[in-house]
């Protein structure tokens, strides 16, 4: 494929670009999401409050055990919740070391598990009294949140009791990506030396990663890559993607896999990315390309799937990019003149948004089949045109009694799809409308794009 990208755009950037002002002061001009907070208003005693204080004796503080019961203000509203002790760590925030604690807020999801400092846990003593503080802001909690499911991602129990011991400590606090300061979810296996530090700093061109933002600013001045190591395959005003291949670019996938572990829990990180091809979508503008989020796919997948892994990061999500990506997949695949899938199991989020697309691709389909005046559209004709498998279509459909079922069955023992029933257009009208446009959809005459030639295995 030709690459969209040229060298010389842009070939030069001012000076203020490399300096610290523009990089960690100018972000005071974005609005950020929840889990990614900007650097602005950070100054000091900005959200300080009263803090409660326990009648002296009662508790040792310093020597808190793992698993005692606390009460934490958390730092997004800085109101106290119910949480738990899992450890206490010093943590250097680049000029020094300071004890920390990890708790996990009762009835919340994983991810909100933070680091927080000594004045802002609370231990209850034997009396069981309460600040007034503490006491209005439970009140507040239980109206805002209700209880955060865990999602499973089909792991059996023993598999996912493991999974959560190797990862229940958030080993990273926030990461410094371009403009933003993003919160982290999830643990993601960094090497050692960099799992003390409170902020991970990243270059969001080469991915490369620093304990400090001296030691940022120093590697920006140094680095001239302004897009992801790869071949612009697609653009279509300020967003770009961008084919990297994992053998060519092991070191720049293998950071994105660390960074995108971090914001994904139940995911198997291979630091093998020799087999894998990136897709990285990025917005564009005079200084050059920022990501946005990336989805990867098996080079040669035995299973037929499209699709490894999807993430679109916490500063740019609820803007359409993760279903953009989604079609981007099936595009590819309509390319390479074959049916594809992601790999299973989906989580809960993931089934939605697949099922959305599905049902929009198949009943856009099946709304010009009714023009013509047929009531049944062979199933294989439906795949040929969408590239979406027969189980996934038949996944779809089925629940709307759309389906009939041939004689054939599949490798598990179940009959296999062989036709889509066309209901009344009106119906199909409806299913259509339900699945809701998508806020940013790809452009297909602007993807410049060839398959990989996979050779075949030498007898």
């Amino acid at each position: 494929p030709f690459p969209l990208f040229s060298p010389s755009l842009p070939a030069s950037f001012p000076s203020f670009f490399f300096s610290p002002f523009f990089w960690w002061e100018s972000v005071q001009a974005f609005s950020t999401p929840l889990s990614c907070r900007s650097m602005a208003g950070k100054g000091k005693g900005k959200g300080k409050k009263s803090l409660p204080k326990l009648p002296s004796g009662e508790v040792d503080l310093e020597n808190l055990p793992p698993g005692t019961t606390l009460y934490c203000k958390w730092t997004h509203d800085d109101n106290w919740y119910l949480g738990s002790l899992l450890e206490k760590r010093n943590i250097s925030d680049g000029t020094q070391s300071v004890q920390k604690y990890y708790v996990h807020y009762e009835d919340f999801n994983r991810r909100m598990d933070e680091w927080l400092p000594l004045d802002r846990i609370y231990v209850v003593p034997d009396s069981g009294e309460l600040t007034a503080e503490i006491e209005s802001s439970l009140n507040n909690a239980n109206r805002k949140f209700g209880k955060a499911e865990e999602e499973e991602h089909g792991m059996d129990e023993a598999s996912l009791k493991e999974h959560e011991k190797l990862t229940k400590v958030k080993n990273i606090g926030q990461v410094q990506l371009g403009k933003y300061l993003v919160d982290t979810w999830y643990f993601s296996p960094f090497p050692k030396e960099y799992c003390d530090v409170d902020v991970l700093y990243f270059c969001e061109f080469c991915l490369s990663f620093k304990k400090t933002r001296n030691q940022l600013e120093r590697h920006l001045q140094r680095c001239h890559l302004r897009h992801p190591p790869g071949d612009e395959i697609y653009r279509d005003g300020s967003l770009s993607m961008f084919e990297v291949d994992g053998a060519n670019e092991k070191v720049y996938c293998q950071n994105l896999a660390y960074l995108a572990k971090l914001f994904l829990d139940h995911k198997t990180l291979y630091f093998d990315v020799d087999p894998f091809l990136f897709y990285v979508m990025c917005e564009n503008d005079e200084y050059g390309y920022h990501i946005v989020g990336y989805f990867s796919k098996e080079k040669d997948s035995d299973d037929g799937y499209n699709l490894a892994c999807i993430l679109t990061l916490p500063p740019y999500q609820n803007r359409g990019y993760g279903k953009f990506l989604i079609q981007f997949s099936y595009e590819l695949s309509k390319k390479e003149k074959k049916v594809g899938s992601p790999e299973k199991p989906l989580s809960d989020l993931g089934k939605l948004s697949y099922h959305s697309y599905w049902t929009r691709e198949v009943t856009k389909l099946l709304l010009k089949k009714t023009e013509t005046g047929v009531k049944e559209v062979p199933i294989q004709e439906v795949c040929d045109a969408t590239s979406i498998t027969p189980e996934d279509v038949a996944e779809v459909m089925v629940k709307y009694d759309m389906v009939k079922f041939g004689d054939e069955v599949d490798k598990h023992g179940k009959k296999k799809p062989a036709s889509i029933i066309l209901p009344d257009k009106v119906v199909l009208k409806s299913l259509f409308q339900k699945s809701r446009r998508p806020k940013v959809e790809v452009d297909a005459e602007k993807l410049h794009w060839i398959p990989i030639e996979i050779a075949a295995p030498k007898k």
